[in-house]
């Protein structure tokens, strides 16, 4: 039988994945250290050594289906530059970014189980990190499926460095092919990349961040000698601006700083006589 506490001890003695010591250990039956040998010779143990080392450089990389219906972003580190640029880890990328927009995965966890050749996402990576000598790791992965009218759009930047992966929607069907819906589409795209929102609108900012901001604007006005009365007052006016400055549709448009993000997709909504909105996006930036 093999319990929790051999594969615990198992995972110990190697630094491997929960699961990957539970097959080497059903592998071979119960037998410890044949176990031991067996992660050795798929050189997963190996692969487990390195995986302590900082990866922050790699490729973010998207796919799109060819109706805009479906989208994915995935991001792959490695620890050099030098091999981020490697063709070998390229193509490498390449093929886990094709595998996984053939795949119904969701999110991460469901990524690193897809089946790619005789085993998962996440043995292949392990292979590679054995190959390459480097520490590497599928970090990030989303999918977004269009919801009604509209499309999913993606843009990657400086080579890889940053990914943008968003959904902006429509009430009618045929306005995602005209002329100026795609071209708003692509510029918000760009402004996701170049401004980094930390979210959608208001109600996207975690509450944490907040109270970690206003705690700063706190220090900094004690620091100036306000008083007390009016400190709390000047904080609500400062975490306006905070979400100006952090929230997509709330944010100056970088072609544009005279307008905001949300009064561009209400003109070009008129210009295309729809309702249009940004349901949802995710920015990607290498090892942040």
């Amino acid at each position: 039988m093999i319990t929790a506490s051999l594969v615990k001890e198992l995972r110990d003695k190697t630094n491997a994945g929960m699961m990957d010591c539970k097959k080497a250990l059903t592998e071979t039956a119960g037998d410890l250290e044949a176990a031991v040998t067996w992660l050795r010779e798929k050189g997963i143990s190996k692969a487990a050594g390195k995986a302590d080392r900082e990866a922050s450089e790699g490729i973010i990389a998207a796919r799109l289906s060819d109706d805009g219906k479906s989208g994915i972003l995935v991001e792959v580190n490695c620890e050099t530059d030098f091999v981020s640029r490697n063709e070998t880890f390229v193509a490498f990328v390449d093929e886990i970014a094709d595998t996984l927009a053939a795949s119904d995965a969701s999110n991460l966890e469901e990524a690193l189980k897809v089946s790619k050749g005789e085993g998962t996402i996440d043995e292949f990576v392990k292979a590679k990190v054995i190959e390459l000598g480097e520490n590497i790791q599928l970090r990030k992965f989303e999918r977004f499926e269009l919801e009604g009218s509209g499309t999913i759009a993606h843009y990657i930047h400086m080579g890889g460095k940053v990914g943008v992966l968003v959904e902006v929607g429509a009430k009618q069907g045929e306005t995602a092919a005209k002329e100026e819906f795609q071209e708003l589409v692509k510029d918000i795209t760009l402004h996701i990349a170049a401004a980094a929102p930390k979210g959608l609108s208001s109600e996207d900012i975690s509450s944490d961040l907040v109270e970690a901001e206003k705690d700063v604007f706190r220090a900094q006005l004690n620091n100036e000698g306000k008083p007390a009365e009016i400190i709390e007052k000047i904080i609500l006016g400062k975490i306006g601006k905070f979400f100006s400055e952090n929230c997509l549709l709330e944010q100056a448009f970088v072609k544009d700083p005279d307008q905001k993000i949300k009064g561009l997709v209400a003109t070009t909504g008129k210009t295309v006589g729809d309702e249009l909105e940004i349901r949802r996006f995710v920015r990607f930036g290498l090892g942040e």
